[in-house]
């Protein structure tokens, strides 16, 4: 039973969002860090789950965000000598590469808006993907990707741009370098911010954010129980052992 999680925040407007609310439907208390705030990380002795969410920094960017190399050893840490269950989303998922020993670089182009991504042999045989489609579409915002898998790593899902888009280490170790944490809340917040306006148009031209939140309207739902399937999924050992204990 996940009684208290944490969760690494890069940015205001990239919270937990679907994952919270996940959180909180299974009674979970979620403890925030805001590490581009300067808030510090606490013991992780307490916590049951960590979630690692994404950021518009990229994980070499030590110089202008030293906090990401306090993170990066406390990801180490987590993942390395806990055995408890840890979910990263885009910065998330390439902070856990880098913790593990993989390489993150840019990737070959920006991957921006809802595209496909499919699930290989391995992920839809893989008890972390159990209730997802082979193919599905979803919000995609990143120009970096993993370009070498850290050991014991493997790769569930890709799209035709970037290879790595699910990937899981054992049982307790899910991440994703799409945005499965998304709200309507969410995608109607970056309108009034104009750095999200403006970073959409440069990817995807004038207009870009109207036409992404009508491309969001069907997708939500859809979202949303896929996104529920993963959490669920990556708890169930958790829930299993607590009943056996």
């Amino acid at each position: 039973m996940i009684r208290r999680a944490l969760a690494f925040q890069h940015m205001d407007d990239e919270p937990p969002g679907l994952f919270g609310r996940f959180l909180a439907e299974a009674g979970a208390a979620l403890d925030v860090v805001m590490l581009h705030r300067g808030e510090a990380i606490p013991s992780l002795a307490p916590y049951d789950f960590l979630l690692v969410m994404g950021g518009a920094m990229d994980v070499w960017e030590t110089g202008a965000h030293p906090w990401l190399t306090h993170e990066v050893a406390a990801i180490r840490e987590w993942t390395v000598n806990r055995n408890r269950p840890f979910m990263g989303v885009c910065l998330g998922l390439q902070l856990l590469a880098k913790a593990l020993g993989g390489a993150v670089g840019l990737a070959r182009a920006p991957e921006v808006g809802f595209g496909k991504v499919e699930l290989n042999a391995l992920g839809a045989s893989h008890p972390m993907m159990r209730g997802l489609p082979v193919s599905f579409k979803m919000m995609q915002w990143h120009h970096a990707e993993v370009t070498r898998l850290p050991a014991g790593a493997e790769v569930l899902a890709s799209s035709p741009v970037s290879q790595v888009q699910i990937m899981s280490v054992g049982r307790d170790i899910l991440a994703t370098q799409f945005h499965g944490e998304l709200t309507p809340a969410l995608i109607a917040r970056w309108a009034h911010l104009p750095q999200y306006v403006t970073w959409l148009e440069e990817a995807l031209g004038p207009g870009a954010y109207e036409r992404v939140r009508l491309q969001s309207k069907p997708q939500m739902p859809k979202i949303e129980r896929l996104s529920r399937a993963m959490f669920q999924n990556l708890t169930a050992s958790r829930r299993t052992l607590s009943k056996a204990a």
